[in-house]
C-alpha cells in the first residue's frame, strides 16, 4: 500500500505541516534560506510527523482538528527538524555526495555549511518544543535526540568490526533510528493527554516499527534497486557499516567462506567484490534472515496497538507496518 493511502486520515494535517515547516526554516540569512530551499526539495517520507499525527488521533482525539492543535504540530515539526539535522551531520561523517537521489548539502556547499545548518535545525526544533510548555514532551524528545547521538557514536566505534554481534547491532539501531520513531508515537499520545499506559504502548509500537524500518533499510543496501533507493548498492559496506545480513552470514557460514569474506573486505574493499560477498550472504540465508527479523519486529509493533479501538488512525498505523517491511526504497 502506498503512503498516500496510509496517510489519508491525516492528509490535511500533513498539508498544514508542510506549510509550517517552510515557515520554521525562514531566516534573514541568504545562505540559510538557500540551504533550506534545497532541503525542502529533498522531501522525505515524513514518517515521523505522520506517526505523531496518527498516534494523536488514535488516542481519542479524532474530533479535534490537528491543524489547530499547536502542541501536536510543534512536536511533529520539531521531530522532523531533528531528523533532518542528523541526516546533515551523517552526510558529513560519511562524506556522502547524494541524499535522496540529489546532491547532498555538504557536497553542494561544504561540510561546514552542512554542520551549521544542522545546528540551526536543532535550535529551531527545541524552540518549538519549549513553546508547547510541556516538560513531558521536552523530556521525551530530548532523551531520544541524545540516544540518536549515542547510537551514531557507537556505530562509528563498531565501524569495520567484522566481529560485531547481532545484539550489539540491534542496540545501535535502536538508539540511532528507533528511538526517534518511539518518541514520535509517545509524544503524539502525550499531546493528546493520553495516560501513561497508552503512551507506553505507542512508544513501544514506534520502537519496534523503527527497528523493522532500519533492518529493511540496511537490507536494501544489499538487494535494493539503485533507481528506487537513490543510492549505490554496497554503500554501507564501503563505509564500514556491518549490518544484519553480513552479521548473520559470518555467524552461520563455514570457515572457508568466512575467510573469503574477511579477505575481500579487509584488503581495501573493492566494490567489484560486492556481488561475490552478496552471493555468499544469499547462500547462507542472510537476506531471508533479515527479512524474518524485520517481520518479527513488525509483529511486535502490531501487538502494541491490538487492543486499541478500531479507527482510521489504527488502520493507518497497522498498514504502516506492512509498508515499512515491504518497502523497496
Amino acid at each position: 500500500m502506498e503512503l498516500d493511502l496510509i496517510f489519508s486520515p491525516i492528509e490535511k494535517n500533513l498539508s498544514s505541516f508542510e506549510e509550517k515547516l517552510k515557515e520554521s526554516l525562514n531566516s534573514d540569512s541568504t545562505l540559510i534560506s538557500q540551504v533550506a530551499s534545497h532541503l525542502l526539495s529533498l522531501r522525505g517520507k515524513r514518517l515521523r510527523p505522520a506517526l505523531v499525527f496518527l498516534s494523536f488521533g488514535l488516542c481519542g482525539n479524532s474530533s479535534q482538528d490537528l491543524r489547530g492543535n499547536s502542541c501536536a504540530m510543534n512536536v511533529a515539526l520539531s521531530i522532523e527538524l531533528i531528523h533532518n539535522a542528523t541526516l546533515l551531520h551523517d552526510d558529513v561523517i560519511d562524506q556522502s555526495k547524494i541524499r535522496r537521489g540529489q546532491v547532498s548539502v555538504n557536497h553542494k556547499w561544504s561540510n561546514l555549511v552542512s554542520v551549521l545548518m544542522g545546528d540551526f535545525l536543532l535550535a529551531n526544533a527545541f524552540k518549538l518544543l519549549v513553546e508547547t510548555e510541556s516538560p513531558s514532551l521536552l523530556s521525551s524528545i530530548s532523551k531520544a535526540t541524545g540516544q540518536v547521538s549515542i547510537g551514531e557514536m557507537n556505530q562509528i566505534q563498531e565501524s569495520h568490526n567484522l566481529e560485531l554481534d547481532e545484539k550489539t547491532y540491534l542496540q545501535v539501531i535502536a538508539e540511532k533510528t528507533a528511538s526517534l520513531f518511539a518518541a514520535s508515537c509517545e509524544s503524539g499520545a502525550i499531546a493528546a493527554d493520553a495516560d501513561q499506559k497508552t503512551s507506553e504502548h505507542l512508544k513501544n509500537y514506534g520502537l519496534n516499527l523503527g527497528m523493522a524500518f532500519q533492518i529493511t533499510d540496511d537490507l536494501l543496501d544489499w538487494i535494493g534497486e539503485t533507481e528506487k533507493t537513490g543510492k549505490s548498492l554496497g554503500n554501507d559496506l564501503k563505509e564500514g557499516k556491518i549490518t544484519l545480513p553480513l552479521i548473520h552470514t559470518l555467524r552461520e557460514t563455514d570457515k572457508n567462506s568466512r575467510k573469503k569474506i574477511f579477505k575481500l573486505i579487509e584488503n581495501d574493499f573493492n566494490p567489484k567484490d560486492f556481488n561475490r560477498i552478496l552471493s555468499i550472504i544469499k547462500g547462507n540465508g542472510g537476506v531471508e534472515y533479515s527479512h524474518q527479523k524485520a517481520h518479527s519486529f513488525g509483529e511486535k509493533a502490531l501487538s502494541q496497538i491490538s487492543n486499541f479501538k478500531d479507527s482510521e488512525y489504527k488502520k493507518g498505523l497497522e498498514n504502516l507496518v506492512g509498508f515499512v517491511i515491504k518497502r523497496d526504497k
